[in-house]
């Protein structure tokens, strides 16, 4: 198992309730798991609750001795206290919405795609979001400044509306900028375990006043669902520890802090969404948009733990999954979002729906959509990314407002919590992104930190035996193969959710290093390197290679696209594996977002290498494999030897995998082996028989040769 420290302190603060009125089941139940830390009155979250119970009077002497204040020393006409940055946002939220029409509140609900968006629909509907899906750029090939010229014009739209509200920006930035041409892609979520906050936290956003669509906090149970390489882990506590990534891209909350409250700290920070609420990692076979089929012990023990720490840490914004609980869509379930995650949990911040999440609620989507409506907004979602139809939205939700059936009070609360993130990102005061921060995108320090964590991904699974290991290889070779499907494709390279939804092949898409070009830039300048994709084994046997590098592993992929129940290289990796690791010395590197079936090669690969999905910073592989760092990564998932055997994960009975959750072999870098080798030769040489006589008849001398 993975050595993982556990912060149960921090975690535990946010779940200490109790004496709260009447609780249902899953409250219930979260008290049975977690006897030590029940929700209280006392605590962080439940004070949240409880500010404002001072005398109404007081508070509204208040606002106008400060209303007073403001005209007497400005001169100026009528006071909009929600324009003024030094009120408590709690103040100018209850203000902005009181002046609101109900059109007006519609409109905050609504995120709609870049491709529809214009500045007269920012206007005209009052749309509070936009967003961009996987792939939704505003040209080919879009600079990040094309990308800021086209979120500071539908800020504009928004900005000329008639109370000015700014719009936030969401962006599914799974690794990185992913979306955007030229940005450093980091290795996907798969690939990343503890090591990523304090590297996180060195990379900022800069690029407000964008909402992230991460992180994912699913606890992986099956790798045949296609989003298994946006897990973190199989563990729920290593779930729950990889939440630090909030703190990274939101900025870590003050000493003072009201724990539960959204916290974005600054211009350079982003607002984080966690997802998918919830249990979206255990559907039935790995089916992507399934059913989760477990009791509500087992939901709050593995899938709910990630989010209790997300939401201490002040997360944003949480988005709902497409995904069923005991055959319910999670979209319309009232007990989980209304009842334990703004109820139980204290979430603060606005639940968003998934793209067309609504339209999925009914069977076949979209066929009863104002019912659809009606049980989303009912269930809590606060925002819905509709994300075309957003006129049949609005009509629809404008209509069940003003049938009453759906009450206001309803939509009050929805865009009370919509108003509060964007006060809290200070969109008020700097609605338009700073033009200086596209400059940083795809720059070489970024670039550098993709590398660290690429060497810091790869698990080492294999490694000759313990008197003749294979890594680290040699730079000095006469000459080397270079061969397989992924070794010169930086579209494979990054997976899915790059540059495009489900992915591309190929190394025209964006900038970076394939492991091909790693290892020539990584050996002496005498190893001649040849590259075949598909060797033939006379060639391989003609060649007299040294070594053989082979990179093999899955084509790219996103979501229902890559649901698998065979698990198996892309062809014609299995026979290039087969076939030159039978005539030569060979290292296998495996790129994918999952296991893959490896127990029919194992015995004929040298070395082995998980290296997940890396993305444009190839060389963080050949760093590993030629000795300049040392490999140190464990596996996240179980590897299995079938897939007959799926699901099967860590504690399971029986549990027989081919590599068990937290193996991986660690090496040392060679400079540390030079070291350690000078160092030993060093303390083993023996003193001469006359330094033994001076030191015996000359004691004084002892330090000087100790010293020495």
């Amino acid at each position: 198992m993975v050595p993982l420290s556990r912060r149960r302190g921090q975690v535990s603060s946010i779940r200490e309730e109790s004496d709260s009125p009447p609780v249902d089941r899953l409250t219930r139940v979260h008290n049975i798991i977690f006897p030590s830390v029940a929700l209280s009155s006392s605590s962080p979250i439940t004070r949240l609750v409880t500010v404002g119970k001072m005398s109404k009077v007081v508070w509204i002497i208040g606002i106008l001795l400060r209303m007073c204040c403001v005209w007497v020393c400005n001169g100026q006409g009528e006071y909009v206290l929600y324009k003024d940055p030094n009120q408590k946002v709690s103040d100018r939220v209850v203000d902005l919405l009181g002046r609101m029409t109900l059109e007006e509140k519609i409109g905050q609900m609504v995120q709609i795609d870049r491709s529809v968006a214009t500045i007269n629909v920012m206007r005209d509907y009052f749309i509070g979001s936009v967003l961009s899906g996987g792939g939704s750029s505003p040209l080919p090939q879009a600079t990040a400044q094309n990308w800021v010229d086209m979120i500071n014009e539908y800020q504009k739209g928004a900005l000329v509306s008639r109370l000015g509200i700014p719009m936030i920006y969401g962006i599914d930035a799974v690794h990185g900028h992913n979306n955007v041409y030229n940005a450093t892609i980091f290795p996907h979520n798969v690939g990343i375990l503890t090591w990523l906050r304090g590297l996180e936290q060195q990379l900022q956003s800069k690029s407000e006043p964008l909402g992230f669509h991460t992180p994912l906090l699913l606890a992986l149970q099956d790798p045949r669902w296609g989003r298994c390489y946006e897990s973190y882990s199989e563990d729920h506590k290593v779930v729950e520890d990889m939440t630090d990534i909030i703190l990274g891209l939101q900025g870590e909350p003050p000493s003072n802090y009201n724990h539960g409250v959204p916290f974005v700290g600054g211009r350079d920070k982003v607002a984080a969404c966690a997802k998918h609420y919830v249990g979206d990692g255990g559907t039935t076979r790995g089916v992507n948009e399934n059913n989760t089929v477990t009791d509500v012990h087992g939901l709050l023990s593995i899938h709910m733990p990630a989010y209790a720490d997300a939401i201490y840490k002040g997360v944003s914004t949480v988005m709902v999954s497409y995904s069923s609980w005991n055959g319910e869509k999670m979209h319309a379930n009232t007990e989980l979002i209304t009842g334990y995650l703004k109820g139980t949990l204290r979430f603060k911040g606005f639940v968003i729906s998934d793209w067309q999440g609504v339209d999925k609620i009914s069977s076949p989507p979209h066929s009863n959509y104002t019912a659809s409506v009606r049980a989303a907004i009912q269930a809590g979602i606060d925002m819905v990314m509709v994300p075309f139809n957003f006129n049949e939205f609005i009509n629809d939700l404008i209509s069940l407002v003003k049938s009453k059936a759906i009450p206001i009070t309803r939509i009050d609360d929805a865009v009370s919590r919509i108003l509060l993130v964007k006060f809290t990102m200070g969109l008020f005061e700097n609605p338009l992104a700073d033009y200086s921060f596209s400059n940083e995108l795809g720059s070489q320090a970024h670039r550098d930190l993709a590398r660290e964590a690429v060497r810091k991904s790869l698990v080492l699974l294999k490694n000759g035996n313990k008197t003749n290991p294979m890594l680290p290889l040699p730079r000095k070779a006469s000459k080397i193969l270079v061969a397989g499907t992924h070794a010169d494709n930086l579209g494979y390279q990054c997976g899915g959710w790059t540059i495009t939804w489900q992915g591309l092949s190929g190394n025209k898409n964006t900038r970076g290093t394939t492991i091909l070009g790693a290892i020539q830039s990584a050996v002496d300048h005498s190893t001649e390197v040849v590259f075949s994709q598909n060797p033939g084994a006379e060639f391989i046997k003609s060649n007299n290679f040294s070594y053989a590098i082979i990179a093999v592993g899955e084509p790219p992929y996103a979501e229902t696209a890559g649901d698998s129940d065979k698990l198996t290289m892309m062809d014609p990796g299995p026979a290039i594996v087969t076939s030159t690791c039978q005539a030569v010395k060979c290292v296998v590197v495996v790129v994918s977002g999952r296991p893959l079936v490896m127990e029919p090669y194992v015995a004929s690969i040298e070395a082995l290498v998980a290296a997940w999905l890396p993305g444009t910073e190839g060389q963080g592989i050949s760093d590993a494999l030629f000795g300049d760092h040392g490999f140190s990564g464990k596996l996240p998932v179980t590897w299995f030897r079938n897939t007959e055997q799926l699901p099967m994960s860590y504690g399971d009975s029986p549990y027989d995998p081919l590599f068990a959750y937290g193996s991986g072999l660690e090496t040392e870098s060679v400079a540390s082996i030079v070291a350690r080798s000078t160092s030993a030769s060093a303390a083993s040489t023996k003193p001469c028989l006359v330094t033994v006589l001076c030191l015996f008849l000359f004691p004084s001398l002892s330090r000087v040769f100790l010293r020495r």
